[in-house]
C-alpha cells in the first residue's frame, strides 16, 4: 500500500494543503530519525572511545606493576584483575557496538520508507534521490553504498569488527595468563591465549551475522526492489 496523493479527501483528490501537511509531517519524522541516528553514532562512538583508553592504560598499569613489584607475589593477581576488568567492559562495549549497528540499520530502512512516501506524494522526486525508496535489504544496501556496491572492506573496516579483534584480543590475553600464573608454561599459556582469541573472534562473527539475519527474517518491507539483495545474488 502507498501513500496515494489522489485519495483521502471527499472528491479522492486532497487539496494542496493536504499535500502540504503529509510533506511536513514527513519531514518531521524524517528529522526525528536523523536525529535519533546521529545521537546513537555520538554515543558509541565515545563508548568506543573510553573502552580503547581502558585497554591501553590497563596495559601500561600492568607494565608498571610489573616493574614496581619485580614481578613478585601480588603481580599476578593485580594483572589478572585489570584483564578480567578488560574483558568484562570489552563485552559490554562490543554489546553496545552491535546493538548500535542494528539500531543504525532501522534508522536507515525507516528514512526509505519515507523517501518512498515522499515519491507518492511527488513521483518527479524519484530521479533526485540517490538513496533508495524501498526498506527491504537492497534498499539497505543501496543507501549505505549508492556509489560502489558494499563489499568486504566495509566489513573489515567497520567499528564494530575493531571491537571484536580488540575484545578477542584481550580475552585471549587473560586466558593465557590465568592458565600461566599457576603453571608457569609459556607455550601451553600462548597456545590457550590464542584458541580463547580465535574463538572469541569466530563466535563474534557468527553470533552477528545470525542476528543481521533474524533481523530480516522478523521484518515486513512496505516496498521491494526489483532485485535482489546482494548476499542472496552472490550465492546464486
Amino acid at each position: 500500500m502507498t501513500l496515494d496523493p489522489t485519495s483521502g479527501d471527499e472528491d479522492r483528490r486532497p487539496s494542496d494543503a493536504a499535500l502540504g501537511r503529509r510533506a511536513q509531517i514527513l519531514a518531521t519524522e524524517h528529522w526525528g530519525l536523523l536525529a535519533a541516528r546521529g545521537t546513537a553514532q555520538s554515543e558509541v562512538l565515545t563508548r568506543i572511545t573510553i573502552y580503547l583508553t581502558l585497554v591501553s592504560a590497563g596495559l601500561v598499569t600492568i607494565s608498571i606493576l610489573g616493574q614496581a613489584s619485580r614481578f613478585g607475589e601480588w603481580f599476578a593477581p593485580s594483572a589478572l584483575g585489570i584483564l578480567a576488568f578488560l574483558v568484562i567492559v570489552g563485552f559490554m562495549t562490543q554489546t553496545r557496538v552491535a546493538n548500535v549497528a542494528e539500531e543504525d540499520m532501522m534508522y536507515v530502512v525507516a528514512m526509505n520508507r519515507l523517501r518512498g512516501a515522499y515519491v507518492d506524494l511527488d513521483p518527479a522526486v524519484q530521479d533526485v534521490f540517490l538513496s533508495s525508496i524501498t526498506d527491504d535489504q537492497t534498499g539497505l544496501e543501496r543507501t549505505y553504498s549508492f556509489l560502489r556496491t558494499r563489499s568486504f572492506s566495509h566489513l573489515f573496516g567497520s567499528s564494530a569488527m575493531l571491537i571484536v579483534f580488540v575484545n578477542a584480543t584481550v580475552t585471549g590475553l587473560f586466558c593465557g595468563s590465568l592458565v600461566y600464573a599457576p603453571s608457569g608454561v609459556m607455550p601451553l599459556a600462548i597456545a590457550v591465549g590464542v584458541l580463547v582469541a580465535l574463538l572469541v573472534f569466530a563466535a563474534s562473527i557468527t553470533y552477528g551475522y545470525w542476528t543481521f539475519r533474524t533481523a530480516w527474517r522478523n521484518y515486513r518491507p512496505r516496498r521491494r526492489s526489483t532485485e535482489r539483495p546482494v548476499f542472496w545474488r552472490a550465492r546464486r
